[in-house]
């Protein structure tokens, strides 16, 4: 059986003959390796918890945008809107500490979070509303007049 089979392909990169020759690559290989095995880094707990979930819905008027924010109070919500770029801000805040507690898990997340959503068009920020109702904010993005047109089903002929 060949030996060089079993090795993996990142580690193969470097011959020994080459290694011999650059000590500089075989840390680099050796770091690579070490970096290799942990395998495609995650996003963390905390990022992925603090990111809003979205729905993300059309009308043939509209374009509305749902989002949970549990925890998060109409205050500590901003909403903006740039071009064709919608982006909501927030910071979910700890209410209180506690200092005579030993934590053995703390589960629950605070901080800030964005979210950005691009839409198919421009939109006048004077006709967008924004309502926030039990930790779910509503956001109605009305389209311009030329995308309001009903659209049709084009029939495909064989050749």
């Amino acid at each position: 059986m060949v030996m060089r089979s079993m090795i993996p392909y990142s580690w193969a990169r470097n011959t020994p003959s080459e290694i011999k020759r650059d000590p500089f690559s075989a840390l680099q290989t050796e770091m690579n390796r070490l970096f290799e095995s942990f395998g495609p880094f995650p996003a963390t707990h905390w990022s992925s918890d603090m990111t809003p979930r979205l729905d993300v819905s059309e009308t043939d008027v509209e374009i509305d945008i749902d989002a949970e924010l549990p925890g998060v109070e109409e205050k500590d919500v901003d909403v903006t809107l740039l071009g064709d770029v919608l982006t909501i801000r927030g910071e979910r805040k700890n209410g209180h500490e506690e200092k005579n507690k030993n934590y053995y898990v703390a589960e629950r997340s605070y901080g800030s979070f964005t979210r950005s959503v691009t839409l198919p068009f421009d939109v006048d920020p004077k006709n967008v509303t924004a309502k926030f109702n039990k930790g779910v904010l509503h956001i109605a993005i009305p389209k311009p007049a030329n995308m309001t047109a009903k659209s049709a089903k084009i029939p495909v002929k064989p050749a």
